[in-house]
């Protein structure tokens, strides 16, 4: 992907922030065990930046175990939609590359969903900086397990249909970075399922970065062939979509 097509990914995100509120996946409990676990400290009382938080999905969990959450999001549409959904959850605008906070003033910076969207170069010695000792930077990622045959065949589909197209499956690039910076960095992954509608399966798709750059009518012929094919595959109109949960704790030292 180029430059410009990042950001035109990356930017795409406001025009359907309802979509991806509405038919995202939320994360299971056992995440924020881990969290808890690796990160040496429980989330209730922690300080801790949500970056990229979107509309908000990962932050409310945060904010329900009692850590005391602000939201980080660059795109209007997407924090427009938090603040009328979590009213109670502050929000900045700014991005993980040069955050708008003071030094030393969080116990995590977490990136649910969002630190692929980030220049590593710029945003890991940010998080360090804002970080206070011994505080956490933490990456996860909701994967649908692609191995499953239905999902295998549902990437070769949209990589068909879909020039921009694109998978986060191995994150190993993304996260290299890490390695370079004064960090305790640990990996870990966690699954789960949900089941869920066809329509809302279409939904979730909307909300895809790669969807919504596309061409309206390329854009809602997909759709409308992934709705009978779905149809097909689940006549009962439930759909259980396996996850891996890929996780990763970086500690800065003491």
């Amino acid at each position: 992907m180029t430059d410009l097509q990042h950001l035109a990914h990356a930017n795409s995100f406001g025009a359907v922030a309802a979509e991806y509120d509405r038919a995202r996946p939320s994360y299971p409990p056992a995440l924020f065990e881990e969290i808890e676990r690796l990160a040496g400290r429980p989330l209730a009382g922690a300080d801790v930046l949500d970056v990229g938080a979107g509309t908000g999905i990962a932050t409310r969990l945060l904010h329900g175990r009692g850590a005391r959450v602000i939201a980080v999001e660059p795109s209007q549409g997407m924090a427009d939609q938090l603040r009328a959904v979590s009213p109670q959850i502050p929000v900045v605008r700014g991005v993980g590359d040069e955050l708008p906070c003071h030094d030393a003033s969080a116990d995590l910076v977490t990136y649910a969903q969002a630190f692929h969207w980030t220049d590593p170069e710029r945003s890991v010695p940010e998080a360090i900086r804002v970080l206070r000792p011994g505080g956490a930077l933490v990456l996860f990622w909701n994967l649908k397990d692609r191995s499953v045959g239905w999902l295998g065949e549902q990437e070769r589909r949209h990589a068909a249909a879909l020039s921009s197209y694109h998978y986060y499956g191995t994150l190993n690039a993304v996260t290299e970075p890490l390695e370079r910076h004064p960090l305790r960095v640990t990996h870990t992954k966690l699954r789960w399922e949900r089941t869920i509608g066809i329509e809302d399966v279409i939904t979730d798709l909307r909300s895809k970065s790669y969807f919504a750059v596309a061409e309206p009518e390329l854009r809602e012929r997909v759709l409308a062939e992934e709705r009978e094919w779905l149809t097909g595959l689940f006549p009962d109109g439930r759909v259980v979509e396996p996850y891996t949960v890929d996780l990763t704790v970086a500690l800065t030292p003491a």
